[in-house]
């Protein structure tokens, strides 16, 4: 099968690696505009993934059997619609579906509709509607922009200047204010053709920069996967009380969800809530999530692309423990360091039950010779498999002490918890 995997980061880069691991050819994989990390496993291109004419005239013109579309991105551009129309086979949903996580509110509204349990939230557009709702839900404030944000877009605090000065950052677009909920996070996946949906393996991801959940949010540090303490019969429940009812009612509204339906959720004392929706894989938790599965990756996306999930079995994954520690450049998430060298990959990526994927890297020459070098604020992520969490959180902190980046970070508490 010939397959188009649209994207640049360190979850297309983990794709790709699935893709090889479960048996797809390397000769059958392009990635537009990919790194340069995913350019040493498989062909790039040069088109705009966010293009839908240019994505849809190049999958024609190479006989594309199934596009994959990695990023928010190209979803919200309307790129899997064109490409729908054009008769080829697409795992990401319809511009209209994939408002799911292009806004915050479209997401309310769909899970109200659907008796989906969340938390309570207030629409506010001024910021006068905005100090009112946070009066109204009290301290711990949160605070999310409706639309996209590259991970930036909310701020949990109990500093009221802090969250004034975050909604007022982005109040044009729309503002929601929402209650507190506290418990610990999950994210699940599932994989959807519109109708049906298949479960992926739950991880959870560690947003703050810094160790012990402190600093400000970030698009994610770090992931493990499994998770030992979740209740027996969790995945069902969500996809009972969840995934299915969204799945429905979007289809209702003549939107069906084709492609990856990401639900962050949190295990409050008043029962399971959702957090938030995704249309996509999300980064980190991919690199963790499919660096379990055993499955072939291809297959599971064609048949979500093609209606057809209800002849597949239920994806599984090795009983190893994986994790994936997020190297960030200096920096992040507020600013932005320049490009910098990246030395000793090599002798990283040469440590036991390794692998590294890119995320902002790319080739520069400096003194003539050809460098590896970062290009934003997540560079890149090491990942780790293990017998248990111990062993993984080994590997992965020998690998990421060899690399160096100049005032890059890193945090050194991923699944310390369950590895105890």
């Amino acid at each position: 099968m010939k397959i188009l995997l649209l994207g640049s980061g360190a979850r297309e880069h983990a794709i790709v690696k699935s893709l090889l691991r479960t048996g797809t050819s390397a000769a059958d994989i392009l990635v537009a505009p990919g790194n340069a990390g995913i350019a040493t496993d498989v062909n790039c291109v040069r088109i705009d993934p966010n293009d839908p004419t240019e994505v849809t005239e190049f999958a024609l013109a190479n006989a594309i059997e199934l596009v994959i579309i990695g990023p928010e991105a190209p979803l919200v551009a309307g790129v899997s619609d064109a490409l729908r129309a054009a008769g080829v086979a697409v795992f990401g949903p319809s511009q209209k579906a994939a408002q799911l996580e292009g806004s915050k509110s479209f997401a309310k509204e769909i899970m109200a509709a659907a008796d989906v349990p969340t938390g309570m939230a207030k629409e506010c557009d001024t910021m006068t509607e905005v100090e009112s709702a946070m009066d109204a839900f009290g301290a711990p404030y949160v605070i999310k922009a409706d639309g996209l944000a590259a991970g930036k877009g909310v701020i949990v605090t109990t500093d009221r200047v802090a969250a004034l000065q975050h909604a007022a950052k982005f109040i044009d677009g729309g503002i929601l204010v929402e209650e507190f909920l506290s418990g610990p996070e999950v994210s699940l996946f599932f994989l959807s053709d519109g109708t049906n949906v298949l479960p992926l393996a739950p991880a959870q991801d560690f947003k703050r920069a810094y160790d012990n959940d402190e600093g400000p949010n970030t698009g994610g540090m770090g992931a493990y996967s499994p998770l030992p303490w979740l209740p027996e019969g969790f995945v069902e429940e969500v996809e009972r009380t969840v995934a299915l009812p969204t799945v429905k009612e979007l289809a209702k509204l003549g939107a069906p969800f084709v492609g990856l339906l990401y639900c962050g959720l949190i295990l409050t004392n008043r029962g399971l809530r959702v957090i938030e929706f995704n249309a996509r894989f999300g980064d980190p938790e991919t690199q963790v999530v499919l660096r379990r599965l055993v499955t072939p990756l291809a297959a599971l996306l064609y048949a979500a692309a093609t209606g057809s999930l209800d002849t597949s079995a239920t994806p599984k994954f090795s009983d190893e423990a994986a994790i994936t520690v997020v190297l960030a450049s200096e920096g992040y998430p507020d600013s932005a360091a320049p490009s910098r060298p990246i030395l000793n990959l090599e002798a990283a990526e040469s440590v036991p039950e390794i692998e590294i994927c890119h995320a902002a890297t790319s080739i520069a020459v400096i003194d003539g010779k050809e460098q590896l070098v970062s290009t934003g604020g997540r560079v890149l992520s090491v990942v780790a498999v293990g017998s248990d969490f111990h062993d993984a959180r080994a590997h992965a902190y020998h690998a990421m002490e060899k690399l160096a980046l100049e005032g890059s970070h890193y945090r050194r508490d991923i699944a310390r918890q369950v590895a105890l």
